[in-house]
This record gives C-alpha cells, structure tokens and sequence, in this order.
C-alpha cells in the first residue's frame, strides 16, 4: 500500500475512534445533569409531566434493530452517559450546540432515552486476480479502495425526550438559536478535554415532524477539519435529536451525507 494511503487509513481510523468515543460518551442524563437513572440509555425528570411520555412510552418510539436498513440498532450500556455540567461552551449561547453533539438533552425533558444507530459497512468485492499469487497494481488499488470504503460508515447518536407542554418546542427554538448566534464557532470541550467548533452552516436536508432543522458543525480534530451532522425533528413535546459522524469524514475531512434514512425512520414512528 502506498505511504500516502496508509497515513490517511491510520489518521481515519484514529480520529473515528475519538469521534465514537466522544459520541458514546454523550450521555443520558437530562439537560439539568441529574445524577438518577432507571436504566441505562433512559432517564425521567421529577419535574412537571402534563403532556410528557415516560421512559416505557418513549421506549415503544425509539428505533429498534431492524426499523432501518443496514443499520444496527444498541442500546447505550452503564456509564455512557455525560451530564451537563461536564460540558462547556466559552460562550453561553452556543451551550445547546455543544449539549446536542455529546448526546446531552437540551432543557429540562422529564424523560430522555438513547441509541447507538451505526451504518453496516459494505462487504469488500473480491478483485479479478485474488487467490492467483500475483499481486499487480489494480489489485493494490482495489484494496487501498477496499479499506478506505470500509470507513465510510456514519453513526448517529439518537435522543429522543418528552417534555411537558411546550418544552420540546422551547428545546427547539433553543437549539435554533444557538446554531444561529454561535455560525462563526466557539471552543469548548467535555470533561476537560478541549474542542473547537469552527463553523455553523444551516442545512435543508430534513423535514417531518412539526418542525425539523438540520445543520452541518465543523469540529477541527488535531489540525484537520471533521464535519458532524446534527438534526431535530419535534413531534407534539417529542423531540428526536440526531448527532452523526462518519469514520472516513473524520481522517480526511471530506464531508458526508445526512443520515436520513434514519431521521426518516425516527420520524415516521413518532407518528
């Protein structure tokens, strides 16, 4: 394999590893960083209900093993969860952005539960001369190919919370707002580990729900630039909150498709 082949497939397949680190590190706990849990991946909050679904409800919503297509479906095991207060932004109104990337929950939802969505990657071809004992330059080519396919894989980190009558549509204003006010980027970091946001750029590439917005956030990851996705959809006081990555997006900076496979899944069975 060629220098300049192999460096890109290591800088790949470090910089997923931080990426899915950081996304599986994003946490279940409610936006207020409450410490209680029924279990993992699901949270309920000890404030005002009126509308709001519970973490049984709410586990009857959220995407399951087999609701998309070459997606795997988990559950978020102990542990995998960041509370709020471990999550900083340098400027105030940019604390949503940085709360929705880690998977925390924007506001005060009375319950929250959460999933690991991740692409299976496709299966590498065979090459014309496999099992032949030569090696020529198109089967070198075929597997440089090969390895780099196999990291274009996107993850997406599911939120889905229930908040009482008009919360989620705050949580979404909120959000909004904080893409908006924070477009040019901010610094910050989770658990003191630092982390730049270079850029906000409004996308339309969602829709459903009562409302939906999506956005492309550029992260820069020891000097190279690493775009996220992140999306919402709000249905009634439901709110679906997508942070997506993808592995080969992560080592060379190119830039990747929205999830909406997914989004569309979580979004029809919200109803």
């Amino acid at each position: 394999m060629r220098p300049t082949a192999v460096r890109r497939t290591a800088l790949a397949a470090c910089a997923a590893s931080l990426a899915l680190l950081a996304a599986a590190c994003g946490g279940s706990e409610r936006g207020g960083g409450a410490e209680d849990k029924p279990k993992a991946g699901a949270t309920a909050s000890t404030g005002p209900a009126d509308t709001a679904k519970t973490p049984a409800e709410l586990e009857k919503l959220v995407l399951a093993t087999g609701d998309v297509e070459g997606h795997k479906v988990e559950e978020l095991g102990p542990g995998d969860s960041t509370p709020a207060k471990d999550v900083s932004a340098d400027k105030k109104e940019c604390e949503p952005i940085a709360y929705a990337q880690l998977g925390v929950p924007i506001g005060d939802p009375a319950a929250t539960v959460q999933r690991m969505v991740t692409q299976e990657p496709e299966k590498p071809q065979e090459t014309g001369t496999a099992g032949s004992g030569e090696i020529t330059e198109e089967d070198i080519k075929d597997f440089e190919e090969a390895i780099e396919s196999s990291f274009d894989v996107t993850a997406t980190m599911l939120s889905l919370s229930s908040y009482g009558s008009g919360g989620a549509e705050k949580a979404a204003a909120d959000l909004s707002a904080a893409a908006e006010a924070c477009s040019g980027g901010f610094a910050g970091g989770v658990r003191g580990e630092p982390q730049k946001v270079t850029g906000i750029t409004k996308e339309d590439k969602v829709t459903g729900g009562d409302e939906a917005f999506a956005w492309t956030v550029t992260t820069e990851q020891e000097g190279e630039s690493v775009p996220l996705k992140l999306a919402v959809v709000r249905k009634g006081d439901t709110l679906a909150v997508f942070s997506s990555f993808n592995f080969a997006a992560a080592g060379g900076g190119k830039d990747f498709a929205f999830p909406t496979e997914v989004i569309d899944a979580q979004t029809e069975k919200l109803g």
